[in-house]
């Protein structure tokens, strides 16, 4: 499998929440198809969408929510050809023009059942043209574009790799990072760590959120590596989830699952002074593991994306740290049955407070590998290989969509 091109896809810089800005994006792509700005756009959206969406901070929106913002500010500020940082150049004016068209509802909002979970589709109209924009399957990923009923472009959706067909095995993850050519993937290595540092000190810095990288620093004037470590990816989630006009170089399409796998790597190589070629193959590692176990989880579910992250993230860290591949291993599975289960409430500033405890359980699973107590064979959700446990999290993450629609329906009672 090529490696290098499947994490050149991934790997992106996105500019706030990516379903957020997946919206905007779709909208700035509707809306630059006409000729003159609409005066009316309606969004119908997946429940993941909608949950995702309701309660971040979009950026440079003036620290609004929800998707009638978001939607709005990118028919604004147009230029879809920034696709994710696509609300980088939006202005004062822009700000106060979004207020006045939300007043006036300008944009309305429908959910749509029977589709992928991650669909979005952009109708914008003016007085003369309509316009239609359908993503489906990835966020950026454009299927439908049509103007005043003409089919103008039509793609598939992404197709969705089976687990028992992906090409992905534990092995093959572990003995590219380990050996393999990584050089055509060490620039987007370097925008994460950059990317993805800076806005980690952000948060660190400044008040956002409920402050969790923060709250784990204070009355400790000589915080644990473990403590750090959960500290800075936490904190640069406190950031992105309040609006902090920073990018984030994604991983399986969340900025939060970037961040969460890349920044306790980033400071375990600080703290054991481990060097670049160390650092990018280890990043390289979890990025693509985090890849693998999402696949059968999916990019949108009820099932916590920080959640698999942080147990890759630790899993990351005892391979930047030399430990034997059995080792790792069951670093990994120890903390994939302890903690699968946690659910997604859409994205907001206890995203944050998920990755530091999904962080703590993964040092836990870590310590039991390096002990020798890993769970057993057999045991719950423990299967007998380490690429046949992560299928199971599949399994279970898809048996969760009936605990997808009761998450959502709760959280629009609020």
């Amino acid at each position: 499998m090529d490696y290098i091109s499947l994490l050149q896809a991934e790997m992106k810089p996105a500019f706030g929440c990516t379903e957020p800005i997946a919206l905007a994006y779709a909208a700035a792509k509707a809306a630059s198809i006409l000729d003159e700005f609409p005066n009316h756009i309606h969004a119908r959206c997946s429940a993941n969408i909608i949950k995702n969406v309701k309660s971040v901070v979009i950026p440079n929106s003036g620290g609004r929510k929800g998707l009638a913002a978001a939607t709005v500010l990118g028919a604004i500020v147009g230029h879809p050809e920034r696709e994710l940082e696509v609300l980088e150049a939006a202005t004062d004016e822009d700000r106060r023009w979004l207020g006045n068209l939300l007043d006036v509802n300008f944009c309305s909002v429908e959910l749509v059942e029977g589709v992928d979970n991650l669909y979005i589709e952009i109708t914008a109209e003016s007085d003369e043209q309509r316009a239609v924009v359908r993503i489906e399957g990835g966020h950026t990923h454009i299927t439908y574009v049509e103007l005043d009923g003409q089919v103008i472009y039509a793609a598939d959706a992404l197709i969705k790799q089976s687990q028992d067909t992906c090409p992905m095995t534990f092995e093959s993850i572990y003995a590219f990072a380990k050996t393999g050519d990584v050089s055509g993937i060490i620039p987007q290595i370097q925008q994460q760590i950059a990317y993805n540092s800076a806005i980690s000190n952000e948060g660190l810095n400044n008040d956002y959120g409920a402050n969790i990288g923060q709250l784990l620093l204070v009355d400790d004037d000589n915080p644990s590596f473990e403590t750090k470590c959960k500290a800075r990816a936490a904190a640069g989630s406190d950031a992105r989830m309040s609006g902090c006009p920073l990018p984030v170089v994604i991983c399986s399409g969340s900025g939060n699952q970037g961040l969460t796998v890349s920044m306790p790597i980033i400071t375990a190589a600080e703290e054991l002074q481990k060097s670049d070629e160390e650092l990018y193959r280890a990043l390289v590692f979890a990025n693509l593991l985090t890849l693998y176990v999402k696949s059968g989880i999916g990019k949108l579910s009820a099932y916590c994306g920080v959640v698999s992250a942080g147990i890759v993230s630790v899993t990351g860290i005892a391979f930047l740290k030399g430990e034997s591949k059995d080792i790792i291993e069951q670093t990994l599975v120890n903390g994939l049955v302890s903690l699968s289960g946690i659910v997604c409430d859409g994205a907001k500033p206890s995203c944050a407070g998920k990755i530091a405890i999904s962080l703590d359980g993964a040092f836990m699973g870590y310590k039991q590998a390096k002990m020798n107590k890993s769970y057993a064979k057999g045991d719950g959700l423990v299967a007998m290989s380490v690429d046949d446990t992560i299928k199971s999290i599949g399994v279970v993450a898809q048996g969760m969509k009936e605990t997808d629609i009761v998450i959502l329906n709760e959280m629009l009672k609020h």
